[in-house]
C-alpha cells in the first residue's frame, strides 16, 4: 500500500485534472448553444435560396445549367471525385474523429479509382492521418493547401471552400462533390453522413407530391434563367457546406462534453477511493503510533 503522501500527491494532480475536463466542458457547452444560434439565424436565407431555385426549376424545366451537368459521358471508373472531409482539430472528443475516418476509409474503398479520388480535408487530425496514409499507400491526392481549421465555421470560411470546388468543377477537374462530415441526430447519437454537393439535380429541388418534379408555365427571367441560376447555385452551395460544418463541430461539442463528462464522473471516483485508501492509511499510522507509545511505556515501567 502507498503511504499518505503519495496518496495525498496523487490525489491533488486528480483534482488538477477534474478542474481542467469541467473547464473544457463548460467551454464545450458554450460553442454548441453559439454554433446552433449561428446556424439558427442563418437557416431562412438559404431555405429561401432554395424555394427561389425551386421556383426557377419548375417554370423553366428546360434551362440547361452548367451545375446541373451530371457529364453522363464520363464512365464511372473515369469520374473525379471530389471529397470534402469534416474532421476536429484537437482530440478528446471519445470517438468522433475515429469515426469519420473511418466512414471516409469505407468511402474510398467503394470508388472505383482512388486515383482519382481528391481529399478536401478540414481540420488537422484528418489532415494528419490522410497525409501519412496518402504518403504510405502513393494513392489518391490530398490537397495540401486546403488549410481551413474547423473552430467556429463561418459563412466567410464556407464561401471561399464553395468557390474553390466550385471553380475545379467548372474546369473539369472535378466530375463530382461530396460532402463528408458528422450529423448529431440527437445529444446521444451522431452519424457519419455524405452529402452530394455537386452536380445537382433537379430531382432533389421542387419535386411534387407524388415525387415528380413539378412544371408550372413557362415565366421569363431577366437577364435570363441561366444567369439568375449563376447567382443563385453558388450562394446555395455555400449554404450547404456552412450547414455541415456547424453540424460538424456541434457533434465534435457535444462527444467532447460527453467524454469530458465522463472523465470527470471517472476522476470523482478515483478521489473516493484514493480518499478512502488515505484515511485507512492514516488510520493505521495512529494506530501503530499508539502501539509503539503503549510498547515503550511497557517498557519503562519494567
Amino acid at each position: 500500500m502507498p503511504n499518505m503522501r503519495e496518496i495525498r500527491e496523487r490525489i491533488g494532480s486528480i483534482q488538477q485534472i477534474l478542474k481542467i475536463t469541467n473547464a473544457m466542458y463548460l467551454m464545450s457547452s458554450s460553442k454548441l448553444k453559439k454554433a446552433r444560434k449561428s446556424l439558427e439565424c442563418t437557416e431562412p436565407y438559404f431555405y429561401k435560396l432554395q424555394s427561389t431555385i425551386e421556383s426557377v426549376l419548375e417554370h423553366t424545366p428546360h434551362t440547361r445549367q452548367l451545375y446541373f451537368d451530371r457529364r453522363a459521358d464520363i464512365p464511372e471508373d473515369k469520374r473525379k471525385k471530389g471529397y470534402i472531409v469534416i474532421t476536429g482539430d484537437k482530440g478528446l472528443c471519445g470517438s468522433y474523429n475515429h469515426n469519420i475516418l473511418k466512414f471516409t476509409e469505407q468511402k474510398l474503398k467503394e470508388a472505383a479509382d482512388i486515383d482519382n479520388c481528391y481529399l478536401f480535408v478540414m481540420g488537422q487530425v484528418g489532415r494528419m492521418y490522410f497525409q501519412r496514409r496518402i504518403q504510405n499507400d502513393k494513392k489518391g491526392f490530398v490537397d495540401g493547401e486546403f488549410l481551413y481549421t474547423t473552430q467556429n465555421p463561418t459563412l466567410y470560411r464556407a464561401r471561399e471552400i464553395a468557390e474553390l470546388v466550385l471553380e475545379k468543377f467548372e474546369n473539369r477537374e472535378l466530375d463530382e462533390v461530396h460532402v463528408i462530415y458528422t450529423d448529431m441526430v440527437s445529444s446521444n447519437i451522431m452519424e457519419p453522413r455524405t452529402l452530394r454537393l455537386l452536380p445537382f439535380e433537379r430531382k432533389h429541388l421542387g419535386k411534387a407530391a407524388d415525387g415528380t418534379l413539378k412544371k408550372l408555365p413557362k415565366a421569363s427571367f431577366m437577364p435570363s434563367p441561366e444567369e439568375v441560376m449563376n447567382y443563385l447555385i453558388p450562394q446555395y452551395a455555400k449554404g450547404i457546406i456552412y450547414g455541415a460544418m456547424v453540424e460538424a463541430f456541434c457533434s465534435e461539442q457535444q462527444s467532447r462534453m460527453t467524454a469530458m463528462d465522463a472523465a470527470t464522473t471517472s476522476a470523482k471516483d478515483m478521489i473516493k477511493d484514493l480518499s478512502l485508501m488515505y484515511n485507512r492509511a492514516r488510520q493505521a499510522a495512529i494506530t501503530q503510533e499508539i502501539t509503539e507509545v503503549c510498547g515503550g511505556a511497557q517498557s519503562v515501567e519494567e
